[in-house]
């Protein structure tokens, strides 16, 4: 028997209590799955940051923390945390976040917003195809790739970069500084699909954004830490950078003071762009049980060194 703490809030538990049961089932894992297991006896923590448990020095036996979420920010730095962690690639939550990403490409690159607003006159603007339009993306992990797939399949000419060197089918890759400044140098649509880490923050500064093309439009579902407010309102301000949505912010949900909501080139969506789906993310975490039990490596193992 396999003892699973489910340490997370109580609409969760009532939302995945069946689900991972039923995946590990499926997996054929014999589990004992409660949010009370006497600590030294748990094999493994499925986890929520948000979680009560912040002390993982009482679970001597737990062989890792699953956790049901992608960013791992609030967690990866706790010292009690002495065992594998492993962040959420959830299929779901993938597929999700490419649907957003492309319907706001979309919506940039066909101007929507223009076409959708009252006309005094009829003054047609016919858009590029995709191929003629530049889309950069920082990011290039699981859904940074996918993102950068979906884009590259429609027609657009996708640029990646990532913080080391990594090569995705028919996609332009670049790393390092010397890449950034390339992707932002011709970024058309600017995505940003980084996680939270003390590399990332502030990334996008005014000098980054001085390289942006003249109108430039950018996409934030990655995390509100990657962007400098108070940079990108100057910049947004100035009409350098035509409009920005924004997806992710650092204090959520976004005070009705900041004045991302009354910007004119601001789209505030409330990070919705994707969410992790309770079957397919049971899966994930079931199979990634079932991996560890049989003495395979661990799925989406959290570098500690990288916060990622």
């Amino acid at each position: 028997m396999i003892n699973i703490q489910f340490s997370a809030s109580e609409t969760a538990w009532a939302t995945y209590q069946d689900t991972i049961v039923a995946a590990c089932a499926a997996h054929d894992l014999e589990i004992d799955l409660r949010q009370d297991h006497a600590a030294e006896n748990v094999d493994y923590i499925i986890y929520a940051p948000t979680s009560d448990l912040q002390d993982f020095a009482p679970y001597t036996r737990c062989k890792a923390v699953l956790s049901l979420w992608a960013g791992v920010e609030r967690i990866v730095g706790n010292s009690t945390l002495t065992m594998p962690l492993c962040r959420m690639v959830d299929p779901g939550l993938t597929a999700g976040m490419v649907e957003w990403v492309a319907g706001h490409v979309l919506r940039y690159h066909l101007d929507l917003d223009r076409s959708l607003q009252t006309q005094d006159l009829w003054a047609p603007k016919i858009p590029p195809l995709a191929q003629q339009r530049q889309v950069s993306i920082l990011g290039l992990g699981a859904l940074g790739t996918a993102c950068a797939t979906a884009l590259a399949a429609l027609g657009f000419s996708v640029t990646g970069w990532s913080r080391s060197a990594k090569h995705v089918e028919g996609i332009t890759s670049q790393h390092g500084e010397a890449g950034l400044k390339s992707a932002l140098q011709n970024a058309e649509i600017l995505v940003l699909l980084l996680p939270d880490t003390g590399a990332t923050q502030n990334i996008l500064n005014a000098d980054r954004l001085a390289l942006l093309p003249q109108g430039a439009r950018i996409i934030n579902p990655g995390r509100g830490t990657l962007i400098d407010d108070a940079a990108l309102l100057d910049s947004l301000n100035s009409g350098h950078i035509a409009h920005a949505t924004l997806d992710v912010f650092r204090q959520e949900p976004l005070p009705q003071e900041h004045p991302y909501w009354a910007h004119p080139h601001v789209t505030v969506t409330p990070h919705i762009a994707a969410e992790t789906r309770p079957i397919t993310a049971s899966d994930m975490l079931a199979l990634n049980i079932a991996r560890s039990e049989s003495g395979q490596p661990l799925l989406h193992e959290v570098d500690r060194q990288l916060g990622y």
